[in-house]
């Protein structure tokens, strides 16, 4: 198989494309699309701890210390101690976090829109849903798998 006809290839390539788009679009902020799923996270689920936080955006627990370390330093996140466990670090959302997403969210929009406008309505449909099929039959091989709100 050729290699600009394999699926992991164009894969890598969409992801390039999606990462340069949303780096340009929010330059200003200093926040990568890490660091924006992270913080989504966070304020959709307040008072998350980093092992459930990571299984929520799946990404990778170790590399994800240093990501909430950069969040906190930027002070768009807080952590502080579990009540009931103070080995377990609790993260929130800071106001300044708040208004960072609130400023942000119409550029992330926009970077989804870019991604897909040279799709049409059916096309930019059917390729999601096969990008959400795709991510969620092989969700189990990856290092860091997907876990929703209502699972484990």
């Amino acid at each position: 198989m050729e290699l600009y006809a394999m699926p992991g290839h164009l894969i890598r390539r969409a992801h390039q494309i999606s990462i340069a788009l949303f780096t340009e679009e929010c330059a200003a902020f200093d926040l990568t699309s890490v660091q924006y799923a992270a913080l989504v996270a966070i304020r959709t689920y307040p008072d998350v701890d980093a092992t459930r936080l990571s299984a929520l955006i799946a990404f990778d627990r170790s590399t994800l210390g240093s990501v909430l370390e950069r969040l906190e330093a930027k002070g768009w996140v807080l952590r502080s101690g579990s009540p009931a466990d103070r080995r377990v670090k609790l993260l929130r959302v800071t106001l300044e976090g708040e208004r960072l997403l609130r400023q942000v969210e119409p550029l992330v929009q926009r970077v989804q829109h870019r991604l897909l406008d040279h799709l049409g309505p059916a096309d930019r449909a059917s390729f999601l849903r096969l990008l959400a099929q795709l991510a969620s039959v092989h969700n189990e091989v990856t290092p860091a798998p997907l876990r929703t709100a209502g699972e484990g």
